[in-house]
């Protein structure tokens, strides 16, 4: 397949599938725009096969299929996806094996495991929403990797975080609960979510401060980046902080439906990133 070709796929993907991520990636040059695109579709891919409907085990076995693709990149001439992603990761040296925690992280979903401590749901965070910060961060560049790599994990579990809060009772409807049962036991909501709402807003509410903090940790990322990537994460990162701070104000809002920014707040928030207004 033509590279070109193969890039546009990956742009009509992150178009249709990418609700804030697709606002960050807008601010890069066009190489680094494609090359997050390409990203993008693959961890799409992983995602939707953990969230799909095939049985337990042909999901286990789809994973573990793409995790063998990611070994020999070129011998998929006919899959729009890798081709994108054989030609970004020779341009930007991306790890690829970032996209082999991605796929332990979804595997983890597979599973139906559940997290007693904050600490094990981290290791969580870390493996969906960390890998795919250390893609990007090969994409952006930086000038001291050593302290980087750390900080864009820590966005990462900032982002995912913020994701699981907003989307615990969606989340519960298909039989996955992230938040810690050591903090439900503490705050008096039931480890599998299934009490009032005022229950699990007051568990939300507990567990907001630790996704800020990590949002602290991982913002000093903007600090290492040009400015181009600098606006890509600081509106990314925006989008998510502002979520973030809506749902700490009225945590209950999550239990009535799935909660977002309106479209024009959000190219609010891109377009100050983009004049270095920070998040």
């Amino acid at each position: 397949m033509n590279t070109e070709l193969a890039y546009r796929r990956c742009e009509e993907i992150t178009r249709r599938e990418a609700k804030n991520f697709a606002y960050g990636i807008r601010l890069l040059r066009p190489p680094e725009r494609r090359a997050m695109s390409a990203v993008y579709a693959l961890a799409r891919r992983i995602d939707d096969i953990g969230d799909g409907d095939l049985p337990t085990d042909d999901k286990r076995a789809a994973l573990e299929r793409t995790r063998e693709q990611l070994g020999d990149l070129p011998a998929w001439a006919d899959d729009p996806v890798l081709v994108a992603l054989a030609d970004a990761e020779a341009r930007y040296r991306l790890p690829l094996s970032a996209f082999g925690e991605l796929i332990d992280g979804c595997r983890m979903d597979v599973d139906g495991t559940t997290y007693r401590t904050l600490a094990e749901l981290v290791v969580y965070c870390r493996r969906v929403a960390g890998s795919v910060g250390r893609l990007s961060l090969a994409v952006f560049g930086c000038d001291d990797a050593a302290v980087a790599v750390p900080l864009a994990d820590a966005l990462g579990v900032a982002l995912q975080l913020t994701n699981i809060l907003r989307d615990v009772v969606e989340d519960r409807g298909m039989g996955r609960v992230y938040l810690p049962s050591e903090d439900a036991e503490r705050v008096g909501c039931a480890v599998d979510l299934s009490g009032p709402a005022e229950d699990i807003a007051r568990l939300v509410a507990f567990e907001c401060p630790h996704a800020r903090d990590y949002f602290h940790e991982g913002l000093q990322l903007l600090d290492h980046l040009d400015h181009r990537s600098r606006a890509c994460v600081s509106a990314m990162a925006g989008i998510y902080s502002r979520l973030l701070g809506r749902i700490a104000r009225e945590p209950v809002l999550v239990t009535r439906g799935r909660l977002s920014l309106p479209g024009r707040e959000k190219a609010w928030v891109a377009a100050r990133a983009l004049c270095g207004a920070g998040v």
